[in-house]
């Protein structure tokens, strides 16, 4: 008589732990406060109930409590000498000069992020020369990732940009009214005469030549459509490199907004108050004293690239547990199916390799190890770090003065590119530039722009040694004197020394030799 009543029981035990559980799950949407500092860049709610701990504890204790000599320190922060090369894009023995009649009108609709979109639009300025044609000001696509629909004259001071080509290329703002049909969005209702959508990456000026210039004569206007990576950095004349450096690195500037906001990190980052960020127990306190440091009054800028994008695409572990891997791999199903070329190899194996981005923990102790300690101002420049505060925290217990844009300046300052993905790049990229030294913690889109623009300024940029650093974290064993060591000599020629552009690299990565010249 009394298995109905267990039958029953049982069945409001389950209801019970099902509205828990839903409880649970629930709880976050209705409460993200409570969840706050951990779910600000998170791809699944799961992986943040395992945030993850150090996994290199003996080498962090250490570095916590690190005393950096102050010649270590003084040449840490020693400005690159003369190093024999000057910034040369201006050929005395080939003055520009406007051809007499332009061939028609080129239009480029480019794609990718701030950084991607830059390069573009430097390759569309030399692909009008080249072209003899009219350029229209570029059309900057919404990123799909970060939904920014900022235009070109959002980002770049337009008359500025005009008036340094001005006796190069033939630019307008728009289309004369005879060509006002010519839209992205009459390109995307139909197959169009004057959209070129064959265009190979790095696809030669020869190229250009026979299959564009043809249609611009017979319709008087072309559009390029996609446009991203697709000039060749090799086999073109030295006057289309030379005005390719003359965009990137002096005609594209950024608009007052950007600049006056960028202005003021960087006075606030030379010249702070005083007052310690809400980190500090009285112990760290009484560690900081950031006026009898060398490097006081300078700063450092780390691009940390540890988005969710790159940690998924990476195949590689970083320390959160069954839930992140799981989190992961969904992750990589929904974005690419699962053809990562990466998840075939362990995670050993890609370490190794140096195809691991370094987490905050692992770029902290390089950074230390480098030389950098508790006095040092850090700006952090980047979007959205992966799992959050949780991921960065103790990056903050060793950088403890670390800052970026919302912690130096306020809400009303930032409203005009708050939610704004590019612009908010292009504030980063103007304070990178300011910066006493650069360093980015994986290569991508903006280390490889900055790189290349400090190294024609012959400024001071750390690149990190991804292949030594792999094996070197890897090391469970390795104590501290040692891991320091083998990170001081394995970064002794990748602070800023000229590198020469080889076939195939970037020439805004690497502006030298095209675009520089012996002093």
């Amino acid at each position: 008589m009394r298995q109905p009543y267990n039958y029953n029981h049982q069945i409001h035990q389950s209801r019970r732990s099902a509205f828990a559980a839903l409880f649970l799950l629930l709880l976050p949407i209705f409460l993200p406060n409570l969840f706050a500092p951990l779910g600000r860049a998170s791809p699944s709610l799961f992986s943040e109930w395992n945030a993850p701990k150090p996994r290199h504890l003996s080498l962090l204790e250490v570095a916590l409590h690190w005393k950096t000599p102050i010649k270590q320190q003084s040449d840490l922060w020693s400005p690159l000498p003369n190093q024999g090369w000057k910034p040369c894009i201006d050929s005395a023995d080939d003055p520009a000069s406007l051809p007499e009649r332009s061939q028609g009108y080129i239009q480029v609709f480019l794609d990718g992020g701030l950084n991607q979109q830059r390069m573009g639009i430097c390759d569309a300025v030399a692909v009008a020369q080249i072209l003899n044609a009219t350029l229209v000001i570029p059309h900057l696509e919404v990123n799909p990732v970060w939904q920014d629909s900022s235009s070109f004259t959002d980002i770049f001071d337009l008359d500025h940009f005009i008036n340094v080509l001005r006796d190069e290329v033939s630019i307008v703002k728009e289309l004369p009214r005879q060509y006002s049909w010519s839209t992205r969005e009459y390109y995307a209702t139909g197959i169009r005469a004057t959209r070129i959508k064959t265009a190979p990456v790095h696809a030669s000026a020869d190229w250009y030549l026979e299959n564009v210039l043809p249609v611009m004569q017979s319709y008087g206007i072309a559009a390029i459509s996609p446009f991203s990576h697709r000039l060749a950095f090799d086999k073109l004349p030295i006057k289309i490199q030379h005005l390719r450096c003359k965009v990137n690195f002096e005609a594209l500037a950024f608009v007052p907004r950007i600049r006056l906001i960028g202005d003021t990190l960087v006075h606030r980052l030379r010249h702070p108050s005083g007052k310690l960020q809400e980190s500090g127990s009285d112990v760290l306190r009484e560690r900081i004293d950031d006026t009898l440091k060398e490097g006081a009054g300078k700063f450092v800028v780390l691009h940390l690239r540890f988005d969710k994008d790159m940690a998924a695409h990476s195949a590689c572990d970083f320390g959160g547990g069954k839930a992140e891997k799981l989190a992961l791999a969904k992750y990589r199903q929904v974005l690419w199916q699962g053809r990562v070329l990466n998840s075939q190899f362990t995670d050993n194996e890609l370490r190794n390799q140096g195809r691991c981005p370094l987490t905050p923990e692992e770029i902290g102790l390089l950074l230390t190890a480098l030389g950098f300690n508790n006095s040092t101002r850090l700006y952090l420049a980047s979007h959205k770090v992966y799992g959050g505060e949780a991921r960065i925290s103790t990056l903050r217990k060793m950088f403890p003065l670390m800052e970026d844009k919302k912690s130096l300046a306020s809400a009303k300052e930032l409203a005009e590119v708050e939610g704004k993905a590019s612009l908010m790049a292009a504030v980063d990229y103007y304070v990178s530039l300011q910066s006493d030294i650069f360093i980015s913690a994986s290569p991508g889109n903006m280390h490889n722009a900055l790189l290349g623009h400090r190294a024609y300024l012959n400024l001071k940029t750390i690149r990190p040694n991804m292949l030594l650093l792999g094996p070197l974290f890897l090391n469970k064993s390795m104590e501290w004197p040692e891991f320091q060591r083998a990170v001081i000599d394995g970064h002794r020629n990748r602070q800023g020394q000229i590198r020469l552009r080889k076939e195939k690299q970037s020439i805004y990565t690497y502006p030298g030799p095209d675009c520089m010249c012996r002093a």
